[in-house]
């Protein structure tokens, strides 16, 4: 890796750990119940300088906050604490999906999904792809919706995890997906994904369903490969 790499990398992680502190932060006021529910908290200018960060970076906290179900943010009006400590959907103080970053999420992703994928090319059935194309053509129908574009995302990955025939690595994938729904990643990656990224995203699946239908190992793992370097320099922008 050369020095220019590793400076963006760096860079990307220093401002990744600076709204990790601010969303932590915020956190513990919450559920210590210095901002009680139904509060408002304070203006982001406010916030902004006691915290000692830019504008920008209370923003991505916020967003963070927002995903978790901890704040709705209405405009005009600021952002209002909507946190239940005995809420089902409410994150642990310290659980997993609160310390995992988007650059700990990648590098698991990286790990995992293209054996994953070279298995799930090995080992799926006729059938599997029937319903794998089905998959794809629903991740195709998407236009805007994000939402309906991250559970299509997950169903596909899921087909190709339970395809590998490997409950622990099925397993795995599953607490990636359940980890990524609290973690950075969600808040980060998803405001960034534009009805033109939506629509790379969609080639770059039914490329790789090609790939699998065909039985291309190299290219389904390459694909697969691709996709996780440009979401890597997407994180380092957001960064």
């Amino acid at each position: 890796m050369n020095d220019t790499v590793k400076t963006d990398i760096q860079i990307g992680q220093t401002l990744g750990e600076t709204v990790r502190v601010v969303v932590d932060t915020l956190t513990a006021r919450i559920h210590s119940g210095d901002y009680p529910t139904d509060s408002r908290l304070p203006s982001e200018r406010a916030l902004a300088v006691e915290l000692g960060v830019s504008r920008n970076t209370l923003r991505e906290a916020l967003d963070v906050l927002e995903a978790r179900k901890m704040v709705r943010r209405r405009q005009g009006s600021g952002s209002f604490v909507i946190y239940h400590s005995d809420s089902p959907d409410a994150p642990l103080p310290g659980s997993l999906g609160e310390r995992t970053s988007p650059l700990d999420h990648l590098i698991v992703r990286s790990i995992i999904e293209p054996e994953m994928i070279r298995l799930a090319v090995m080992n799926m059935t006729p059938k599997e792809l029937d319903m794998l194309a089905r998959t794809v053509a629903s991740i195709e129908a998407v236009r805007t919706d994000l939402a309906e574009f991250t559970r299509r995302e997950e169903e596909f990955y899921r087909a190709i995890a339970r395809a590998t025939r490997n409950p622990l690595l099925e397993s795995c994938y599953e607490l990636t997906i359940e980890v990524c729904r609290q973690s950075f990643r969600t808040a980060l990656m998803r405001k960034h994904l534009t009805p033109d990224r939506i629509q790379t995203y969609q080639t770059r699946f039914n490329s790789l369903f090609n790939a699998i239908a065909t039985r291309d190992v190299e290219a389904a793992v390459e694909i697969t490969k691709l996709h996780l370097v440009d979401e890597q320099k997407l994180f380092l922008h957001t960064g």
